[in-house]
């Protein structure tokens, strides 16, 4: 499975969430029913947005990019989002893309323009818009694609960027058509076949990248390869706010660190789970308040759950019906709904094995993994933490850190920042830390 990841010059936002929470959900279920899978979701380092802030900060490129992972990092663990397989950074895979591109140019696919830029041919692929349901006729007739003069059509786009003399050196590099850069569509195809093949089970993201940016990977890698690309195509609904999408070109987004500060992060991840995928999320104080109150609930049905190292039931009937919605297309609301009428048996009938059946369900979309009492007792305050433990948390991360144990280093920084705890790393493997 290969999803699109962000585009790292800022702090991630809750359609990013979305995203995050979305294909972690897809990727914990495939494997609790016993799917091997390798997960990659990439992370675009190099971009013009990146380029202009940069720019704008008076800092380097990977200075920028390094601190917006950190951050991103930080974002998911907290939302209980594990880690990728495979994590490609664009500029780790710039020799592929070149390869990728020799290709399309070998097979009569791309052709270098007057400009220098190197672009894919649109009208020589057949298959343009099968993903979309778009018609080259109708991308024309609309006049929605910008006119550029040195492109043969209006809709080809650019595989490779050709560099400008007021460029940075940190984003150029060498090819046979002269200095320069990837374009974005051509950086996750070449990611997805260098580290999945050239054909793959399942490519997800945001329904904003089903047109164009999935259906130039299409064109693209099939132009390339010659053979079908994806088996699946899976596309997360909207955030949306004042029915408008939430998106930061509109200036209408939270980034999930302003949302964390009211709202504790599960509540957050069961808000985008107690909706289908495909549906838009409207996002408000309201219904998130909404869903701290119903998670609540859920916990409370855990009060006095014991201690059990059982494997789960999957013969047990609540967990046939929850097994049935997980597998119908991901219906996470319908599985939501298992897990409370199940929380409704167990409150009549106080049965700890059906208090251990809720938790373990929960547990493999992510939910339900704290201790119920820190939940309901709104744990989270900085003041929960001694001077002491802070200190005994920072050496467990050192000593994560230093096995190359980045999940858990990065999931104890959540924990640390969740509790209102901010760590800086510093030269010489010094961290110090602050109360926010």
């Amino acid at each position: 499975m290969y999803v699109c990841g962000m585009t790292v010059y800022d702090y991630c936002h809750l359609g990013h969430a979305r995203v995050m929470v979305v294909f972690d959900m897809v990727q914990r279920w495939l494997r609790s029913q016993n799917y091997q899978v390798t997960y990659v979701r990439n992370i675009t380092d190099i971009d013009d947005k990146i380029i202009r802030r940069a720019a704008e900060n008076n800092e380097s490129i990977s200075t920028l990019t390094n601190r917006y992972i950190q951050a991103m990092n930080e974002d998911a663990a907290l939302l209980g989002v594990q880690r990728p397989d495979h994590e490609p950074r664009a500029t780790s895979y710039v020799p592929q893309m070149l390869s990728l591109i020799g290709t399309l140019e070998k097979n009569g696919l791309a052709y270098q323009a007057a400009d220098g830029d190197v672009n894919f041919s649109v009208r020589d692929f057949a298959g343009y818009g099968k993903l979309s349901g778009k018609s080259l006729d109708d991308l024309r007739a609309g006049e929605r694609v910008e006119v550029d003069s040195a492109k043969r059509d209006p809709l080809d786009f650019v595989l490779w960027k050709s560099s400008r003399e007021s460029e940075a050196e940190e984003v150029k590099w060498a090819s046979k058509w002269g200095s320069g850069r990837p374009g974005w569509h051509i950086e996750c195809s070449a990611m997805a076949c260098d580290l999945l093949g050239e054909q793959f089970d399942i490519h997800g993201g945001g329904q904003d990248l089903q047109f164009p940016h999935h259906e130039n990977e299409i064109a693209q890698s099939e132009g390339a390869h010659g053979h079908s690309f994806v088996n699946y195509w899976m596309h997360n609904g909207f955030v949306r706010i004042d029915n408008e999408k939430m998106s930061k070109s509109l200036g209408n987004f939270f980034t999930i660190r302003e949302v964390l500060e009211k709202f504790d992060a599960e509540v957050i991840r069961f808000f985008i789970l107690r909706a289908h995928y495909r549906s838009p999320l409207n996002y408000s104080d309201v219904h998130l308040e909404d869903a701290r109150t119903a998670l609540a609930r859920l916990y409370t049905a855990l009060k006095d759950t014991p201690p059990d190292t059982q494997a789960l039931d999957w013969n047990e009937p609540f967990a046939q019906r929850f097994v049935e919605a997980m597998n119908d297309d991901f219906n996470t609301p319908v599985a939501v709904a298992c897990l409370f009428e199940l929380a409704t048996e167990i409150n009549r009938d106080h049965s700890p094995v059906l208090s251990r059946q809720l938790k373990k369900l929960a547990g493999v979309i992510g939910l339900l993994e704290r201790e119920p009492q820190l939940f309901l007792q709104g744990g989270g305050s900085a003041d929960g933490l001694s001077d002491d433990e802070v200190a005994a948390l920072i050496t467990a991360r050192a000593e994560a850190k230093k096995n190359k144990n980045f999940a858990e280093s990065d999931k104890i920084r959540a924990e640390l920042l969740a509790q209102g705890i901010v760590l800086e790393d510093k030269p010489g493997g010094i961290t110090e830390w602050r109360r926010a």
